[in-house]
Order: C-alpha cells, then structure tokens, then sequence
C-alpha cells in the first residue's frame, strides 16, 4: 500500500478491484478548504474513464508491472502466442489487448507487452509497419502526380488507401493506430 501522494500519472492502480492507469494526476488546494489530489483513469479492461478525488493521507495500491518486448510466432485460437525475445520463454496473449490493430501484425514482428503478476494488462503494436502490397490496380499514365487515391491489399489481407504511384510489390509503411499509408519504403 502506498499513500496517494505517492502516484504518479502513469501508474497502474488498483481501484474498486479493476486494474485503472492514471491518466492525469493533479494535487489541488482549494481556498480554505483541505488539500486533495484529483485523479482521471482509465479502466484497463473496459477502457472507461473514472475520475475520483483522493485524500492526500488515503492509502492506495500502486500495481507493478513489468513491461518487455516480445516477438510474435504464430496465432492459437483466440490468441497470440509471443516469445520474449531475451529469455525465449513463450506466452499466450488474448487478442483483444490488441484492439483494432492486430491487423497490421505479421509473423516475426515485436510487440510490447505489460503483465501484472503473470496476467497480460496490455498489448501494443509498433506506432508503424512496413508492409508489401500484394494487390493493386495498376496507375493509368498521367494520372499519378495528383493527390487522388485507390485501394491496395498489403501482405496481411488488409485493404487501404494508398496514392496512385503505388504499385504491386511496393513496400510502405502504415500508422497501425489509423490504417493510414504514410510512406513507400525504397
């Protein structure tokens, strides 16, 4: 247990019995009034925000988590299996933690995993991926100096949009929090 002063934006506390990361952590003194600290969080598992005010003297559980970089291997029913890339020991991560992203994820690519006592908390992708487009029409001449854009298939089965110089075999990279082309990787 810790006292709430002790927190820090960041943190992953134990509130009402759900895991919550503090979002925004700010002492306040109002007037006359007694000093307390107001916390925005946001539940791990149902991603709703909370906002409680705590007394600087009340006691808190601060979480520890451990957080590393694994490497993915394959895909198990509904989960991940990762590998830590230092110890090689293997974990199965559910593929919700992902979210949306999970896509964009092809074999062999590194993940950051945080886990609370042996409990996976929270999975993220890389902020960018390189991928090969494996279907795409092909430019009509002229056509290519314009900002206009067209559909692609890149490696892992997703359809974006991409401008009109990309061709077949391209390789580019893609922000995975949006599904947005960014740029053709030479």
């Amino acid at each position: 247990m810790a006292k709430a002063s002790e927190v820090k934006s960041g943190n992953i506390l134990r509130f009402n019995g759900e895991l919550t990361q503090v979002e925004e952590f700010l002492h306040r003194t109002p007037g006359n009034l007694r000093a307390f600290y107001q916390a925005r969080m946001r539940n791990i598992k149902t991603g709703k925000l909370v906002e409680y005010r705590f007394r600087t003297d009340e006691e808190v559980t601060i979480c520890r988590v451990e957080t590393s970089d694994y490497q993915y291997l394959y895909e198990d029913g509904d989960f991940l299996v990762v590998m830590d890339v230092t110890s090689f020991e293997q974990f199965n991560i559910p593929k919700t933690l992902f979210g949306e992203s999970i896509k964009f994820l092809k074999e062999g690519m590194n993940v950051i995993i945080s886990f609370e006592s042996e409990e996976p908390i929270i999975a993220q992708m890389p902020q960018n991926v390189e991928l090969e487009i494996t279907y795409t029409e092909p430019a009509v001449k002229g056509d290519t100096s314009t900002s206009a854009l067209k559909y692609a298939t890149v490696e892992t089965g997703v359809e974006i949009k991409v401008p009109m110089f990309i061709n077949q075999g391209d390789k580019v990279k893609v922000d995975t929090r949006t599904g947005d082309y960014v740029e053709r990787v030479k």
